[in-house]
């Protein structure tokens, strides 16, 4: 990231941090650095990093206390965070000297980097957002801590073998896990199963806890520093270890007690995020994994302020605790627990202090992601939290009953336990003092349908921030050459500030501009077109037009729309091979849930289409398709830059937001989508005709659904449909792939075509047809580009973050944001 040092100021950085690294080379017994190894070289660096950012670290805290700055907490299941060493070294303003340094050392910058692993901590945008905010929350100097698991193999390698999805494990921590910092002195220990007995003593009420199992969770602090002060703030990820209590007479009991005694084993917990959970035993790992969480997490935080101030007094003044999405939601209970059984709260004092402290955020609409745990599993595995759900579930359908007397579908519908289910959705709503949405129309969605019965009890307590990404990364790090264009346009405090992108906008009419964009576009994608040859033997045409479609697989985000636009267009060229459509590289990448069939059968149909086009001699030098295997963060990196098309496709009032959006807009690929999730409030930013926007709207969804949708009607309605759609019944690629043809008609069972693909196919094929056409007049779209990319902005993290602070967290920064490092903190 470029800084306004002098050359003295990086000379002199660059001495004292070559001293420092040679300095590790030494203890770990290199003689010469000129003839170190690169992952000699890579750990030392690694080293030095670590230490500036703990020494900043020091600082940061101890202006914290004595400003008295509230601490935000973030629980979450995921943080994808992406390989560290250029991040890092950027945000400590250290890159120049450091790229210098490797050169003096005989290396590049770029075969250091790649030694790193990219950490699989998480499955898509609910962990790159969670990753956004850490930086965000560093760099607008707040005080925060994340809170995760620390995944031994992380999500899964994919590996793609005759169209199928293979997942191989991601043993991310042999390079990756340098950057985390150990505190096994630190370590707290988390409860399974047992027997609770409660005894009255006067008028306390005691609890004892017996034959139950005990882990022992160890933190790993990974450091996040700021990119315009001293701050630095940290995710604690908790590994499961062992302990020496184990519970014997668990194996006395019957098949669930046996289940939960199996997965007490440590190394489980910690084994693998979001195991498959078809079956009872990994339902019960989930269930074990979120409550090791927060168990362990709350734990940490009310110890360490309980040592800082003798007492908990004031604690809902000074913590906030924030749980992303539903899988962090037993903070709820687990803190009610702690306050009462640990500090000797009541009942009323606890659940205050616990719903003044959490504000949970909302990530779905989709029914099946708000998750509910069976209650024979649940209060097995978790008994005493089961029985505070009890009573926090009978308090509340208590005040119910005296608002709606006689209304029973309403209070079953609010219910934290209803229908031998423990609802974890309807408990973060009522344990929290603010519920938020993640973009404008999903956050109406929740109030008008997903949650109106709560939002009608308590309309105040919902809010919307909608999401966004961080900038520094995703605009200053991963395309330097744009940058350098806007640095000269716009001048450079765009980079700390995302909103004076929107100066810019003083350019949209110049000429030279536009042809240094396309010409920075085009250098892109000659870049990953060599990366994409160097990692598959592919051979991509960097003068296509890239379309673009990154994002987790999943039906309602409409891969198999896309797919089956790709099976048009080969259709029309065997109509007539004159026609001209121009040449198109279409770029997918993806990851299908291990256990979710209909995912990897589309990913199949992705590469056997992908082959079919190759072998096709009216096709392989006009189409291609790449499928980006074991798509990742550093991947990303490099694709965002190079993207024409994003692909944004979801069926409307599906996607609660989405972030890819944003970032490829950032980067200056056109928006081809519904009007769904963020990609409403990007057209309200560029305006329709800078983006190419079709099929139907949330409210028109809804209205076809009620008049009863039949895919059969749209699939007789155009020829162009039809023949895409038969084309599923025949061999693709050589495979057999008619079951996607019959999810698409035939309903045996289900519903046919659920994502209501063929509804939307026309205006989606016109609208894709219309956006390449005009991609011919190069001028024009690059005005689009950037009107793009000005007003991309207003969708930097820092804005969301700012908005948590004042709105839901109550926080203040620990320095104004005009307070700069200083030269000793650098």
């Amino acid at each position: 990231m470029k800084t306004n040092k002098t050359k003295e100021e990086i000379v002199n950085n660059k001495e004292k941090l070559r001293s420092r690294i040679e300095s590790k080379l030494t203890a770990r017994g290199v003689v010469d650095p000129n003839e170190v190894s690169q992952e000699e070289l890579y750990q030392a660096i690694v080293l030095v990093l670590k230490e500036i950012m703990l020494e900043r670290r020091e600082g940061f805290r101890r202006d914290s206390k004595k400003n008295g700055t509230k601490k935000i907490c973030y629980m979450c299941m995921e943080f994808l965070v992406g390989r560290s060493l250029k991040n890092a070294s950027h945000s400590l303003g250290l890159y120049e000297e450091l790229v210098s340094i490797i050169q003096d050392l005989g290396y590049d910058f770029e075969e250091i980097y790649s030694i790193e692993a990219d950490p699989g901590l998480g499955n898509g945008g609910l962990g790159r957002l969670a990753a956004c905010f850490m930086d965000s929350l560093s760099s607008m100097n707040y005080l925060a801590n994340g809170y995760s698991l620390l995944y031994e193999n992380g999500l899964f390698k994919q590996k793609i073998i005759d169209g199928e999805q293979i997942e191989l494990p991601d043993e991310w921590t042999k390079t990756g896990g340098f950057w985390l910092v150990p505190h096994p002195e630190e370590s707290v220990l988390v409860r399974f199963g047992g027997k609770i007995e409660e005894r009255w003593n006067g008028n306390n009420l005691d609890i004892y806890n017996y034959e139950y199992d005990e882990i022992k969770a160890v933190p790993y602090d990974f450091l996040i520093p700021s990119t315009n002060s001293s701050a630095v703030n940290k995710i604690r990820f908790w590994r499961a270890a062992e302990t020496t209590h184990s519970n014997r007479g668990m194996m006395l009991h019957n098949g669930y007690q046996t289940n939960v005694r199996s997965h007490d084993n440590a190394r489980i917990i910690t084994k693998q995020l979001y195991p498959n959970d078809e079956h009872d035993e990994g339902k019960l790992l989930r269930l074990t994994q979120q409550y090791f969480l927060v168990s362990a997490s709350l734990q940490s935080i009310i110890g360490d302020y309980f040592r800082e101030k003798g007492s908990l007094s004031g604690f809902d003044e000074n913590i906030a605790i924030h749980i992303n999405d539903t899988h962090p939601a037993l903070c709820i209970p687990e803190l009610m627990r702690i306050f009462m059984d640990m500090y000797s709260y009541s009942w009323d004092s606890a659940w205050e202090l616990t719903t003044k402290c959490v504000s949970y955020t909302n990530h779905t609409v989709l029914p099946e992601a708000l998750e509910a745990w069976r209650v024979d599993l649940f209060s097995i595995k978790l008994p005493r939290i089961y029985m505070i759900i009890e009573e926090i579930n009978k308090r509340f359908t208590t005040d119910l009953w005296r608002l709606y007397p006689g209304d029973w579908d309403r209070i079953s519908r609010m219910s934290v336990i209803a229908y031998n289910q423990v609802r974890m959705a309807n408990l973060s709503i009522i344990g929290s003092h603010s519920v938020n949405g993640v973009s404008k129309l999903h956050s109406e969605i929740l109030k008008n349908k997903v949650f109106h019965d709560f939002y009608k009890l308590t309309p105040n307590k919902f809010k919307n921030v909608t999401n966004g990404i961080t900038h520094r990364r995703w605009l200053c790090i991963a395309n330097p050459g744009l940058c350098e264009l806007l640095d000269g346009l716009i001048g450079t405090e765009y980079r700390t500030d995302a909103r004076k992108l929107a100066l810019l906008n003083d350019h949209i009419s110049n000429e030279s501009v536009l042809k240094d964009l396309m010409g920075i576009k085009q250098k892109n994608k000659e870049s990953f077109a060599r990366f994409v040859y160097e990692k598959t033997g592919e051979v991509i045409n960097p003068s296509s037009i890239f379309d673009v479609q990154i994002k987790r697989m999943h039906e309602y985000k409409r891969q198999l729309l896309n797919a089956l636009k790709i099976i048009a267009i080969s259709n029309e060229l065997h109509s007539n091979k004159d026609s001209k459509i121009p040449d198109m590289t279409f770029i997918f990448g993806c990851k299908a849930a291990p256990g979710y069939d209909m995912a990897k059968r589309l990913i199949k149909l992705i590469v056997c289409l992908a082959k079919e086009l190759n072998s096709d001699p009216i096709t392989r030098d006009r189409l291609k398709i790449i499928f980006m295997e074991d798509y990742n963060v550093s991947i990303a990196e490099r694709l965002i830059p190079a993207s024409d098309i994003s692909e944004q496709i979801s069926l409307a009032g599906k996607e609660a937001s989405g972030t890819g959006c944003m970032k490829l807009m950032m980067n200056g690929a056109l928006t081809l989508g519904t009007l769904d999730g963020a990609n409403v409030e990007i057209v309200e930013a560029v305006g329709r005709k800078n983006a190419y926007i079709f099929g139907m709207n949330s409210n028109e969804v809804d209205e076809l659904w009620r008049n009863g949708y039949n895919s059969r009607d749209f699939y007789h309605s155009s020829q162009v449909i039809k023949k895409a759609v038969d084309r599923l019944a025949e061999p693709i690629g050589g495979q057999d792939l008619s079951v996607i043809f019959d999810y698409l008609i035939n309903d045996s069972g289900a519903i046919a075509d659920p994502y209501m693909c063929l509804a939307d196919f026309n205006s989606y094929y016109q609208t894709f047809k219309k956006a390449i056409d005009d991609y011919e007049s190069k001028n024009d779209w690059a005005k689009k580009s950037l009107v793009n990319i000005a007003n991309s902005g207003i969708f930097s993290s820092d804005n969301s973050i700012k908005r948590y602070a004042e709105e839901i967290w109550h926080a203040e920064p620990v320095y104004k944001m005009n307070e700069k490092l200083t030269n000793d903190q650098r």
